[in-house]
């Protein structure tokens, strides 16, 4: 048993508990690859931890230490770093190109921050891996005495096959037809109309059907408009007015910004009758 599955074993079932709802899928942790010492580790930052203590999910355990604030989630997940279930790590640059896993060092302080990054040294269970590799022997052993199976399984398979070719060539048969359809409506009643509007969203099968048909609208866009920066105390605008035979010129400018270019001005035209006549 290694130094890290020794200190491990002495964690208490609680803290256990705790580890297992991390590294499981209720967190929703976001969990990023690194390299450490040559060896592929998952790595998180610290927030997304104190973010899954205090998620539904978790005061949904059960025999799970109770957390209501943050300073009880850090507190709770600094009193876990000595049982090396995760240990705090920096990060490097990628191994390679973009997009490759970081290298990724041990700290020598062991302190929680929820914008420090932790390095799992725990699995979780490993039923499920098990079980996922005996299920790809028992298919690729079954898949290899295909020709000593009973008639009526080898008839059942070949049904089987059919039904899936038959339902994958109706699916392309349909998209053919609604884009022929869509072509026709564009030309006939603009915009066009989609038979099945959603098949290719990312929405379940039932959704995926529904609506039967829709007109083929452009969707609304937001307008971003870009307001101008306002400077704060303004009191007024300074107007001056200036008299010159008979012309009157009104003169508008805001003291209140300044700027490198010259002050803008905007100047409007009057005229005014002479009095003596």
């Amino acid at each position: 048993m290694s130094t890290a599955e020794s200190q491990q074993a002495r964690a208490p079932p609680e803290v256990r508990n705790v580890v297992r709802f991390l590294r499981g899928n209720q967190a929703g942790m976001k969990n990023r690859v690194g390299a450490l010492n040559g060896k592929r580790v998952d790595y998180f930052k610290g927030k997304s931890a104190v973010k899954a203590l205090l998620s539904p999910a978790y005061a949904k355990t059960k025999n799970v230490p109770k957390v209501t604030t943050e300073a009880e989630a850090e507190e709770l997940l600094q009193s876990i770093v000595q049982y090396t279930f995760y240990l705090r790590v920096d990060r490097g640059g990628q191994t390679g190109s973009s997009g490759t896993p970081r290298h990724v060092t041990v700290n020598p302080k062991q302190t929680f921050a929820q914008d420090a990054y932790f390095a799992w040294f725990y699995d979780g269970s490993q039923w499920t891996t098990y079980a996922g590799g005996l299920l790809m022997v028992v298919i690729m052993l079954a898949g290899v005495m295909f020709p000593l199976w009973p008639p009526v399984m080898r008839l059942g398979v070949w049904y089987l096959s059919v039904a899936m070719m038959g339902l994958i060539g109706a699916f392309f048969g349909l998209a053919i037809v609604r884009l022929i359809f869509y072509i026709i409506t564009v030309v006939v009643v603009p915009p066009g109309i989609w038979i099945f509007p959603k098949l290719f969203a990312d929405v379940g099968v039932i959704e995926s059907f529904i609506p039967w048909w829709e007109w083929d609208l452009p969707k609304k866009k937001a307008d971003k408009k870009k307001k101008g920066k306002k400077a704060a105390g303004v009191s007024g605008k300074k107007t001056g007015v200036a008299m010159n035979e008979g012309i009157s010129v009104e003169v508008a400018g805001d003291e209140s910004v300044v700027s490198s270019r010259p002050d803008s001005r905007s100047a409007r035209v009057e005229e005014i009758p002479d009095e003596d006549s």
